[in-house]
C-alpha cells in the first residue's frame, strides 16, 4: 500500500508519537531516579541505534545500499547526535539536537517523505525513528532539565548551515537530495509553501532562525506557567 498523509497510519503514528512525549513528561519526576532514568535512556538509544542499523540492512538484503544509504540526512544527523548526547549528557550535543532534531523530526512527523505504508517495513522504521529522535530531546529537557538558551537558538541555525556543506557536496557529486538541498521532496512538505528551487534555501533560512526562537519561546512561557526557578541553572 502507498502512504497517504493523514489517513489511518498517518495518524496511528502521530498518536504513537504524542503518547511517547506524554509519558516522558507525565512520568519525569519518576525517570529522576538514577536506575529507570537510565534504563529509558539506554532504551531510546536502542532504539535509535537499532532503527539506523536495521535500515543499512534493508538496504544490504535488497542490493539498495548506495551513497543515497549515507546519513546525511538532517534527521539521520540528528538520530546519531541523539545517541551521543544521551550516553554522554554534553549540553552543546543538546542545543543542537533540541533544535534541530525536535524541528526537523517534527516536520518529518507532520509531512512524511513516505512511499510504503503499514505494514511495511520504511513505515515502521520511518515512524519509530523519528520518534526516538523527539523523545530523545524531550527526555533531557523534561526529565533531566536541560534547558536551551537564546544564543543556542541561534548557534543551532550555524549548525544546519555547517551540516549542509558535506550534503550539498554528495548532492553535487551524485545526484542525491540530502537535506533536500537540491529539490523539494516528491511527495509533498512544508517546503511547498516556500519558492521554487534555489529560493527556497534562503527563504529556509529565515524560516530556520524563527522556528527556533519560536522554540526556544515556548520553552520559557512553560517554565514561566509551572513558576520553576531550578530551570534556568540548568541552561545550556
Amino acid at each position: 500500500m502507498e502512504f497517504e498523509a493523514f489517513h489511518a497510519a498517518h495518524w496511528a503514528a502521530l498518536a504513537a508519537a504524542a503518547i511517547a512525549v506524554a509519558a516522558i513528561v507525565a512520568l519525569r519526576a519518576r525517570l529522576r531516579g538514577p536506575r529507570i532514568g537510565r534504563a529509558v535512556k539506554l532504551a531510546i538509544v536502542a532504539v535509535l541505534i537499532g532503527s539506523e542499523l536495521s535500515l543499512q540492512v534493508s538496504y544490504a538484503i535488497s542490493d539498495g545500499w548506495g551513497i543515497g544509504a549515507l546519513p546525511f540526512q538532517l534527521c539521520s544527523i540528528m538520530l546519531w547526535f541523539s545517541v551521543a548526547l544521551l550516553l554522554t549528557g554534553n549540553r552543546r550535543l543538546y542545543e543542537v539536537t533540541f533544535f534541530l532534531g525536535l524541528l526537523g523530526a517534527m516536520q518529518a512527523l507532520l509531512t512524511p517523505d513516505l512511499r510504503e505504508s503499514f505494514p511495511e517495513f520504511r513505515y515502521f522504521h520511518f515512524f519509530i525513528a523519528h520518534i526516538a529522535i523527539v523523545s530523545a530531546s524531550v527526555y533531557m529537557t523534561a526529565v533531566e532539565r536541560y534547558r536551551p538558551t537564546l544564543g543556542s537558538a541561534f548557534r543551532a541555525v550555524l549548525w544546519l548551515n555547517l551540516l549542509a556543506v558535506p550534503a550539498a557536496i554528495a548532492n553535487w557529486l551524485a545526484g542525491t537530495n540530502f537535506m533536500f538541498l537540491a529539490r523539494k521532496p516528491s511527495g509533498g512538505s512544508l517546503l511547498d509553501l516556500l519558492g521554487p528551487w534555489p529560493w527556497y534555501l534562503v527563504q529556509l533560512e529565515f524560516v530556520a532562525v524563527a522556528l527556533c526562537l519560536a522554540l526556544y519561546g515556548i520553552v520559557r512561557a512553560i517554565d514561566r506557567i509551572a513558576g520553576d526557578p531550578s530551570h534556568s541553572e540548568e541552561s545550556v
